[in-house]
């Protein structure tokens, strides 16, 4: 049987740690292929989709600045693609490029492992309204929860994801954060605030009711303040690195066969390897 070969591509594309996390799985499970970076310019991207189905490989993962694109890209999308409006993994069906987006996946499936009662809640915080809020979002929405709150600096970018994802999704400003916050069991920072050389985020988490889910997309630092305020407070933190571990998992099973598992030992490799995300 012929090597099976997968990649991850973006521009740049030096500080990605899915190596780390589909190298591990390859070794674990005794497989004959390889997972490799590749560094693709914007320009280049179209011809990059387009010369895939005549490549080495079975597919791969995009990031940015080509998720976007490569939702343009493809010739069929996954649900989860369709209502985030990116694709960050590709496969192939019948000869045909699919994409997908397991980001949702990834963000449900650590919570479900973290904080396993996370989806008996009904009302959430979200803070940013980018791209990776759109993933979270979706996510909240599958699990149930019936009010979701997108909080964003400039309301305009918020109120577009209240119109996209419709019901139950209402756009706020910063400043009506306290009042947002105080009958919340789920609150989760998808902007770039407390992450390793930006702004602090600075909000307080005393309106949250006990027992609430405080969850960061950041994982770099690991333990951001948001977090380490959480769990003084006595709620439940929740840190993004399992969101990459687990976002993973499906890629790895449609190129390779084998479904992987996200452990202990490899949260430890990946955080080993002392890289900056």
């Amino acid at each position: 049987m012929a090597d099976i070969h997968a990649f991850v591509c973006g521009h740049p594309i030096a500080h990605s740690r899915s190596p780390l996390i589909h190298g591990y799985w390859l070794r674990q499970h005794g497989i004959a292929g390889s997972y490799e970076k590749l560094d693709v310019a914007p320009l280049d991207f179209p011809a990059f989709l387009a010369g895939l189905s005549s490549s080495v490989y079975a597919g791969g993962n995009v990031t940015l600045p080509h998720k976007e694109a490569a939702f343009q890209g493809v010739e069929k999308r996954d649900e989860a693609a369709e209502m985030i409006g990116a694709v960050n993994t590709l496969w192939f069906e019948s000869g045909k490029l699919i994409g997908g987006n397991t980001d949702a996946y990834g963000f449900s499936a650590n919570l479900s492992a973290i904080a396993p009662g996370w989806t008996s809640g009904e009302t959430a915080v979200v803070l940013g309204a980018g791209g990776a809020a759109r993933a979270i979002i979706h996510a909240i929405q599958k699990a149930g929860y019936r009010t979701i709150r997108v909080v964003n600096r400039t309301v305009e970018r918020a109120e577009e994801l209240a119109q996209r994802f419709g019901s139950g999704v209402s756009a706020h400003g910063w400043d009506a954060l306290p009042a947002l916050l105080s009958d919340a069991h789920l609150l989760v920072n998808t902007s770039a605030l407390g992450m390793t050389g930006k702004p602090p985020l600075e909000i307080s988490l005393d309106p949250m009711p006990q027992g609430a889910v405080v969850s960061d997309i950041v994982y770099a630092p690991l333990k951001t303040d948001l977090l380490a305020t959480a769990e003084a407070r006595g709620l439940t933190p929740v840190d993004g690195l399992g969101m990459l571990l687990h976002q993973a998992v499906p890629g790895f099973e449609r190129w390779f066969g084998v479904r992987p598992e996200v452990t202990e030992a490899l949260r430890r490799h990946v955080l080993s390897d002392g890289e900056q995300a």
